[in-house]
């Protein structure tokens, strides 16, 4: 509604408010001066004007109501404004031309309604000044017919009142126009005050919504810059631990073809630091999912197939308390993603979800393709992708729980029972995947997570999986082995010389380049990524310099390192036994000598 129609709105609302008040002084005074005039005017002529200004009263009053009731009168202004100014004029003349009709013979009797006249135009000012044509129409109608009737007799003294009847509207109209004008001066201000506190309310909600944003965004900022320190933290925990798990292990295979054969109890305390050694070496896998450094190899992967094909794993981990049910859509595409490690994130839901339902109950696992838009999942691109999810009827999570679920270390479970980085190795897997993972839960309502992976491409999806040939043992070479631990370097040197193959050591890459310079036998470079002052890929590139087409091998705790395809190396996962360090070896000469400049990158077994 523009401003002007607001305030013509106003002042019709103004005058309609006090219609209660002027009916009720109009029946009040109508009601006196019958009283007063009953004697000297005719009784039939007194009752039919008081009457008719009942019947006026109660149509105002009407019409007061209608207004009241009316949601939205400023759409009917133009006919509510007529309504107003013809019940203002027919009130107006009820009683000048009541006064006119039955004018009364004595001087003292027509002074009379004069006043009252006078006084009901002055009453009608005060009240319905706010609307001008309101009052003009009520005046104007009362005053009128007196001043007519008195300029009508002729007489010097009718004229003269008659002229004063007319300066009285007139200087009461001046006055009521005055008074308007101040009204609607008021009404403006007051509009534009509501246009103000209007638009300041906006510009107060927009900041406190900005200001929220900023909130969220520094938290969310926070929460991400912490959890890349965390992730940087665990990372090089892993790296280290999977240096000291390399010499454990090939240590420990190195004893084991040293030990008697009869000896079964050494054999067993073998077996026991060779599983804890193992055991360590899936927790590293954990640390490295969570900081997303572990090495992944994606395909495309029939997610109903594959739930199917470790069915029997689930249920016997489940437990005969907890059912297991799965619901796949048909025709449901590939996705996108490390089949090995999908089912050890599945499989860790599936526990999480049978440890929130103590006494038993129902797991679901579903499947449903999703086409997403932008921001309709945070950190999702617009694209295809598969919701998978894992869903239980337990106990559920508050909201302080839920915030920190992926947290690593954190868990709710007792001692021993979690390490406190399933969910983060799940949700390191989706990210590294190209996916996002999502936990919906609230206290008695379960849990359900959530993992969107990217669809895998028809042309992804229809090609067969190649089968990894077996390695067989690489023939005697000259190895140049680098490495700045001592202790990795000591227990590769041993592995390798189990082998039957010549090892030339160095601990570190500048030492490793003088051994060559030097003339020094080397037939394969094995080298560690991580060392300081010059990397693997650093020193592979050097090498390959002195030594043109030299295979390297490249070992590292680390997760992945697209560099190492580029720079044609073979990749090497510390912990690695001795089986996979021959599986590179065999794998590093072969790729040499079909093309040097060869840089696709073949994974040991």
């Amino acid at each position: 509604m523009s401003p002007a129609l607001e305030i013509r709105a106003e002042r019709l609302a103004t005058v309609f408010r006090q219609v209660p008040l002027a009916v009720g002084v109009s029946v009040v005074n109508a009601a006196i001066m019958v009283a007063l005039l009953g004697a000297v005017l005719p009784p039939a002529g007194l009752a039919a004007w008081f009457a008719a200004g009942l019947g006026l009263g109660a149509l105002r009053l009407l019409a007061w109501r209608a207004h009241a009731r009316d949601a939205a009168p400023a759409a009917r202004l133009a006919r509510w404004e007529a309504a107003g100014c013809i019940l203002a004029a027919l009130a107006g003349l009820l009683w000048g031309g009541g006064a006119a009709w039955l004018w009364p013979a004595s001087e003292t009797h027509q002074m009379l309604w004069v006043f009252v006249v006078g006084g009901m135009c002055a009453g009608a000012a005060a009240l319905h000044y706010a609307h001008l044509p309101t009052v003009l129409c009520f005046t104007l109608c009362a005053g009128g017919p007196i001043a007519g009737r008195l300029a009508a007799e002729g007489t010097g003294r009718g004229l003269a009142a008659g002229a004063m009847i007319g300066v009285f509207l007139l200087a009461l109209t001046i006055s009521c126009r005055r008074s308007s004008a101040q009204f609607g001066e008021y009404q403006r201000l007051r509009v534009a005050l509501l246009e103000q506190r209007r638009e300041l309310e906006a510009l107060d909600a927009r900041l406190r919504a900005e200001v929220a944003e900023h909130r969220t965004t520094e938290a969310s900022l926070r929460q991400a810059q912490k959890m890349e320190a965390i992730g940087q933290l665990t990372g090089g925990i892993a790296h280290d631990f999977n240096n000291l798990l390399t010499v454990v292990l090939g240590s420990l295979a190195l004893l084991r073809k040293r030990l008697p054969p009869c000896d079964a109890r050494i054999a067993r305390l073998l077996d026991n630091a060779a599983e804890g050694a193992t055991r360590g070496a899936a927790l590293t896998q954990r640390l490295l999912a969570f900081s997303r450094r572990q090495t992944l190899h994606p395909a495309a992967v029939d997610l109903p197939r594959l739930v199917q094909g470790m069915s029997d794993l689930l249920r016997q981990s489940l437990g005969p308390a907890h059912v297991l049910r799965t619901r796949f859509p048909p025709g449901l595409a590939a996705a996108c993603v490390d089949a090995n490690q999908l089912e050890l994130a599945l499989l860790n839901l599936a526990q999480n979800a049978r440890d929130a339902m103590p006494d038993g109950g129902t797991i679901d696992i579903t499947a449903e393709p999703q086409r997403l838009g932008a921001g309709e999942v945070p950190g999702l691109a617009p694209g295809c992708y598969l919701a998978l999810a894992v869903a239980d009827h337990g106990s559920g999570m508050d909201a302080e729980t839920l915030a920190r679920a992926t947290e690593p270390f954190f868990t709710t479970k007792g001692i021993g029972r979690g390490t406190g980085l399933g969910l983060p190795m799940v949700q390191g897997l989706a990210a590294q995947s190209g996916g996002a993972f999502a936990l919906r839960s609230a206290p008695g309502a379960g849990t359900v997570a959530t993992l969107w992976l990217p669809q895998a491409a028809a042309a992804d999806a229809a090609a067969p999986a190649a089968a990894a040939p077996a390695a067989a043992k690489a023939a005697s070479l000259a190895v140049l082995l680098v490495d700045d631990d001592a202790l990795v370097l000591a227990s590769t040197a041993a592995m390798l010389e189990d082998l039957g193959h010549r090892v030339v050591q160095a601990g570190s890459g500048a030492a490793a380049l003088d051994r060559l310079r030097e003339g020094a036998p080397a037939e394969l470079l094995l080298t560690d990524y991580g060392m300081p002052g010059m990397d693997g890929l650093t020193l592979a590139a050097a090498a390959r310099r002195l030594r043109p087409g030299l295979p390297v091998v490249l070992a590292t705790g680390y997760g992945e390192l697209p560099a190492a395809e580029q720079a044609g190396c073979i990749r090497l996962a510390k912990p690695f036994g001795q089986a996979a360090l021959n599986a590179a070896l065999v794998a590093a000469v072969p790729a040499a000598d079909d093309a040097a400049g060869d840089a696709a990158v073949r994974h040991p077994a």
